[in-house]
C-alpha cells in the first residue's frame, strides 16, 4: 500500500482515516486460459470466452476473459490492496468500464485512489467514500476502470451524541 509513493500504515481504515488523493496498490494476479474458460462456462458462456478456436473469428480475434471475470479479479485484488475497511468493503453503487480485454497470460494489478468523502446525515455512524480504481495489465494498459461508492464506518468517538 502506498500513499503518493510513501509506505503508510495498514488499516483497518475508518472514514476519518481516509483522505482525498490517498492511494492503494494491490498485488498481482496472472490470468490463464484455464481460468478464463472455467469462469465463462459458469457465468458468461460466449464463444470468445469459452472456445479459443471459435474466438479467433470474433470481434476480439482470440480468447478473452469476461468483463465480469476481470471485475471479480479486481474485487479480490481490491480486498487485498490494503484498503481494509472494518466490517468489509460494502458498495453502495459502482460503474465499470472495460477499455481493453483481459487475455490469457495477462498479469493484473489494481491501483486505487480515494476521490471523494461524504458524511451521511441519515447515518452518522458511517460515511460514503468514492474510489476510482484502474485494473492494469503487465504493460500498464487499463483493462478496467471502476468508480465505486463505499459505505465506511466512522470511529465511535467521532459520532455526535
Amino acid at each position: 500500500m502506498t500513499d503518493h509513493g510513501q509506505s503508510i500504515t495498514f488499516g483497518p481504515f475508518y472514514y476519518e482515516d481516509l483522505s482525498i488523493g490517498q492511494r492503494f496498490v494491490s498485488g498481482t494476479h496472472m490470468v490463464d486460459e484455464e481460468q478464463i474458460i472455467a469462469f465463462a462456462k459458469q457465468f458468461d458462456p460466449q464463444p470468445f470466452h469459452t472456445d479459443p478456436e471459435a474466438a479467433k473469428g470474433t470481434f476480439f480475434q482470440g480468447l478473452v476473459a469476461s468483463g465480469w471475470h476481470t471485475a471479480a479479479i479486481t474485487m479480490r485484488l481490491l480486498v487485498e490492496s490494503g484498503l481494509t475497511i472494518p466490517g468489509g468493503m460494502i458498495g453502495a453503487a459502482a460503474e465499470a468500464t472495460w477499455p481493453r480485454p483481459t487475455r490469457p497470460g495477462d498479469t493484473l494489478r489494481v491501483e486505487v485512489e480515494v476521490i471523494e468523502l461524504r458524511l451521511l446525515r441519515s447515518r452518522p455512524d458511517r460515511g460514503l467514500v468514492t474510489i476510482r480504481s484502474e485494473t492494469l495489465n503487465q504493460n500498464g494498459e487499463v483493462a478496467q476502470t471502476l468508480m465505486a461508492k463505499l459505505f465506511v464506518p466512522r470511529r465511535v468517538n467521532s459520532v455526535p451524541p
